[in-house]
């Protein structure tokens, strides 16, 4: 048995080819915008909190309007990118009652810079 060899580890032959990573060993990492993903979701469950916490400086109006925006406020770029109007109706009312409304207005920032 002299011929024999023991090998105690990983062994990766690599011949050509492009992009090659040698061995995965249950370490993943994709470049899939799951970064971001936490991102939007932080960005909306702020928004959300802000905007309930607005609620009592605004008319009875302005805050069914918020109240049948909560529901498109969501962490998906897609539904968001279509809900531009209802995002432009809730800036316009943050901004209507002031330095109260700022960071309602800076959160909607920082969710649309997000979403793109």
């Amino acid at each position: 048995m002299s011929d024999t060899s023991n090998n105690f580890g990983s062994i990766v032959n690599m011949n050509g080819g492009r992009g090659n990573t040698g061995i995965n060993h249950g370490t993943v990492v994709h470049n899939d915008g799951t970064a971001q993903d936490t991102e939007l979701q932080a960005a909306v469950t702020d928004l959300t909190r802000l905007l309930k916490d607005l609620r009592p400086e605004l008319t009875p109006d302005q805050a069914q309007t918020l109240e049948n925006a909560l529901p498109a406020l969501t962490p998906d770029r897609a539904a968001l990118r279509e809900r531009g109007v209802i995002l432009a109706s809730v800036s316009q009312i943050a901004a209507t009652v002031g330095e109260v409304g700022r960071p309602v207005v800076e959160a909607l920032g920082r969710l649309l810079a997000l979403v793109g």
